[in-house]
Parts: structure tokens; C-alpha cells; sequence
């Protein structure tokens, strides 16, 4: 596992040169405090916790991906409609309706189905709602 470790140490450096390395996350604490090819190996203060704390501080998203014809709300009105749904389902995940954003969107035409056919990949992220952030966190009484 170390040796593991090291290896990826040594593929993602851009010199021979040791590299300062931090390890987080709960199977961090099974590693030494001296790696070859890191210059020192940090590890903050949670760090065992550090991937709980990501994901809790991560935004809510929801994606739509479908087959839309165009042919009866045109390009724009499809795109509008997808970008809709996709942010529907971001908010029933739980994301905030006032802070949505669209992060993600791709459009593929279907040349090899009759109409004026696309597929459409579109996703909304947002903040969790507060209410909803204090379920989760068990402050809701």
C-alpha cells in the first residue's frame, strides 16, 4: 500500500524534485510520516474526516438526460425546457430554488433518427437549503 502510494507520489510530479504531499481522509492514518519522493508529509488538523466534510459542504444537483424533439418548441424553448427539468430535479434533491445554477449542459443532434431529434444532458447545482441542511445535521427539533 505504501509502495502504491509512493508510486502515484512519483507520477504526478513534474520533476525529480520531492513534493510537500497531504493525506486526508480516514485510511490516511495508516500511511508513515516519511514517503519517498515527498519532501513532508502533512496532515491537517480532521484530516481523518476530511471527505465527510467535503461532501457536506458539496452543492445538490440534479440532471436531466433525454431524447427531445425539436420540431414542436423549437431549439431555445427545447434547451429552456431541459435546463427546467434539470434544476426540478436539483430542488428535489434538495438544493436551494433561489441559488441554482446550470454547470453542465450538452446537446447531440440524432442525425440517424427521423425529426429533428437531440439529445439533450443538462445539470443544476445549487446550496442545500438551509431547512433541509438541518435535517441532515439533526438540528431540526
Amino acid at each position: 500500500m505504501v509502495e502504491m502510494l509512493e508510486e502515484a507520489i512519483d507520477k504526478m510530479k513534474t520533476s525529480l524534485e520531492p513534493v510537500p504531499v497531504v493525506l486526508v481522509g480516514g485510511g490516511s492514518i495508516l500511511f508513515p510520516n516519511d514517503l519517498k519522493g515527498a519532501s513532508e508529509v502533512l496532515k491537517p488538523n480532521h484530516f481523518g474526516v476530511a471527505n465527510a466534510m467535503g461532501a457536506a459542504i458539496s452543492q445538490v444537483s440534479g440532471q436531466v438526460e433525454r431524447i427531445f424533439s425539436m420540431d414542436e418548441l423549437g431549439r431555445e424553448k427545447t434547451l429552456e425546457q431541459a435546463k427546467d427539468m434539470a434544476r426540478e430535479e436539483a430542488i428535489k434533491a434538495g438544493a436551494d430554488p433561489s441559488d441554482l445554477t446550470i454547470v453542465d449542459l450538452e446537446d447531440v443532434p440524432l442525425s440517424y433518427v427521423p425529426g429533428n431529434v437531440t439529445k439533450i444532458r443538462v445539470k443544476a447545482a445549487g446550496t442545500l437549503l438551509k431547512t433541509r441542511k438541518e435535517e441532515y445535521t439533526g438540528t431540526v427539533k
